[in-house]
């Protein structure tokens, strides 16, 4: 697989551990490496000039999902013994209007286990996923009271390289309205309304589509996704669908901002459903049949992400590009710098 060939050193360093806004830099003055996915030609520039780089009827699709605060802190309990005074839960996908994946952050827990997040909120441990620490559990809440009791009791996920807790708006983008992702949308972080404006202006077209992020990593590195497990939902309207395939019939270009956008759009042009669950996996070996072009983050070394942009440039192109990133001091992850392949 492709994956064991997109590998790299990266300096700790360049781990970006503070959102733009608390280094002194507005969320659309990150920084941004324009690559060629035919030749592999690399400009260093900013993400406020994106306009720049592209052309009238040319149609940039964003995923307007909402990030939720994921991680809960539970009493967990069996039967009516109180086991630990507080486990940590991760949830990783929706399953359903109270239902959800969820990773909890202890051993032992089992089927019929309960846990506690707060006198008006609990979960019941239905069943666990075979080969996976994720578990089913089932909230006492649905829906949209299930929503708010999250946002009121809940904190944004945070990997190593964060080395402090932030608010839950630094892993918003400025468009999100649909809460569901579990981790931030990323790509569509550096956007900010004036330069969709300035877009807009330039008579480039803006559509949303949604897609709603899972859990990436399961905090132990025993545990790996297989692409066909890494499933996430995903809605395109469909006057989005009329748009993108007038655009297209134009000779014009749709540009994907993120992975999440690009999985989502590709899995609709195979099944033609315009909502559903996808596992989609792309590689160098996927045709594109939709996106033309990808804004996306930098991805660290061995990531899933790194074989989609194979679909759009070339191996060597990328890894290339990816050392000449590291050489110029780009940022990588959610609150890093930004990459336009076109």
């Amino acid at each position: 697989m492709a994956i064991k060939k997109l590998d790299f050193y990266l300096p700790n360093d360049l781990n970006a551990s503070l959102p733009p806004e608390k280094r002194g830099v507005r969320r659309d003055h990150v920084r941004m490496m324009v690559l060629d996915r035919t030749t592999g030609e690399i400009n260093h520039d900013h993400f406020f000039h994106l306009s720049q780089y592209l052309q009238t009827g040319d149609l940039v699709i964003l995923n307007n999902s909402r990030t939720i605060p994921a991680v809960l802190h539970a009493e967990w309990v069996r039967s009516t013994a109180q086991l630990a005074p507080k486990v940590e839960v991760r949830l990783a996908r929706r399953r359903g209007e109270g239902t959800w994946e969820a990773l909890i952050v202890a051993n032992l827990v089992k089927t019929g286990d309960r846990l506690q997040f707060s006198p008006d909120l609990s979960a019941m441990v239905r069943a666990e996923k075979e080969n996976s620490p994720l578990k089913i559990i089932e909230f006492t809440k649905k829906g949209t009271d299930l929503f708010n009791m999250i946002y009121a009791l809940g904190e944004p996920i945070r990997y190593e390289y964060i080395e402090q807790p932030w608010d839950l708006d630094y892993y918003q983008t400025v468009f999100a309205c649909h809460p569901g992702s579990v981790e931030m949308p990323s790509a569509g972080r550096a956007f900010s309304w004036e330069l969709l404006f300035k877009l807009k202006c330039m008579n480039i077209q803006l559509d949303f589509i949604q897609m709603h992020t899972g859990l990436s990593y399961l905090l132990d590195d025993q545990w790996h996704q297989r692409p066909e497990e890494n499933e996430e939902e995903y809605q395109i309207a469909e006057g989005t669908m009329e748009k993108i395939l007038e655009t297209k019939a134009s000779g014009k270009r749709v540009i994907a901002v993120g992975t999440t956008v690009v999985r989502a759009l590709e899995t609709a042009a195979m099944n033609g459903a315009l909502s559903g669950m996808t596992n989609l996996y792309i590689d160098k070996h996927f045709p594109l049949k939709i996106a033309d072009g990808i804004i996306t983050g930098f991805h660290e070394p061995k990531a899933s992400h790194l074989d989609m942009l194979s679909a759009f440039i070339s191996e060597s192109l990328l890894l290339n590009a990816y050392d000449q990133a590291i050489k110029a001091g780009y940022l990588w992850h959610e609150f890093g710098d930004m990459n336009l392949i076109i």
